[in-house]
């Protein structure tokens, strides 16, 4: 299988860029299936119902999410009504929606996405670890599905890089969301686990995390409440990783980086 999952999108920057490059990419790089985190997609903070159909039109098949889920509280009803958006599983008993789904292609493969979110420099919340064992015992890699995927929603490097330690071998790709700078650590861990630290945001570099840069810098300069953080509003980059497995096992086989438009240097 061959698998694409895209890092944070931020404001419309963000959604410009994913609704521009995903049919394309997915009609090229004959991808089975996509993910988006897309918890900055509204304005940089949270989600709307109308944000998911245009995605799902265009073909993400799941959307995943972090801190920012309920920002929009309109999406508070309509995530217990739509099983392809996800927010994050650890969160607490009772919180409406799913912290992981188990999707089918068109291909007829099983495929489960796992949205967990870190504790360190982040909100208390239930165990991560343990959600993420939860999840991995209900669907063994190879037998009950054919490629799991976790994002891993988190401010620390060391606690993302431990939980795709502890997942190696049992889940297809373990690849973090929330920092929005993409990482040069995607690798196979020795188990057959893709991993990356952060995949990156998809929306303008030319900022700061996707936010108008004259607006955070002075948020840091003067230390007091000012203007109300926005997203930028220059040309998107699409920041994702791109992760190819073996259909028997489930493990991956490779994963590389894609980076199309706006500042980054592009990936070939």
């Amino acid at each position: 299988m061959k698998v694409m999952f895209c890092g944070d999108v931020v404001g419309r920057a963000g959604r410009d860029v994913v609704l521009k490059e995903v049919p394309r990419l997915r009609r090229e790089l004959g991808l089975d299936f996509v993910v988006v985190n897309g918890e900055n997609a509204a304005a940089g903070f949270g989600i709307t119902a109308k944000i998911c159909a245009e995605m799902h039109e265009v073909g993400v098949d799941c959307i995943t999410t972090g801190n920012h889920a309920w920002d929009q509280r309109e999406i508070i009803p309509y995530i217990a009504q739509d099983k392809r958006l996800l927010r994050p599983v650890n969160f607490p008993p009772g919180t409406p929606g799913w912290g992981a789904n188990l999707f089918q292609t068109p291909r007829g493969h099983k495929i489960v996405v796992v949205n967990v979110m870190c504790r360190l420099f982040m909100d208390a919340l239930d165990d991560p670890f343990r959600a993420v064992e939860a999840e991995l015992a209900k669907y063994p890699l190879g037998h009950t599905a054919q490629f799991i995927l976790i994002d891993v929603h988190g401010e620390a490097t060391s606690e993302k890089q431990s939980i795709g330690h502890y997942c190696d071998g049992r889940a297809s790709a373990v690849l973090g969301s929330h920092s929005h700078v993409p990482t040069a650590d995607g690798w196979v861990l020795p188990g057959g686990t893709a991993y990356q630290t952060d995949v990156g945001m998809c929306g303008d570099y030319d900022s700061v995390i996707g936010m108008k840069k004259e607006i955070a810098i002075q948020r840091f300069i003067r230390k007091m409440p000012g203007e109300r953080l926005a997203p930028a509003e220059g040309e998107g980059t699409l920041c994702a990783a791109i992760v190819e497995t073996d259909d028997r096992t489930g493990l991956a086989k490779s994963i590389r980086p894609i980076r199309l438009g706006g500042r980054l240097a592009p990936t070939t």
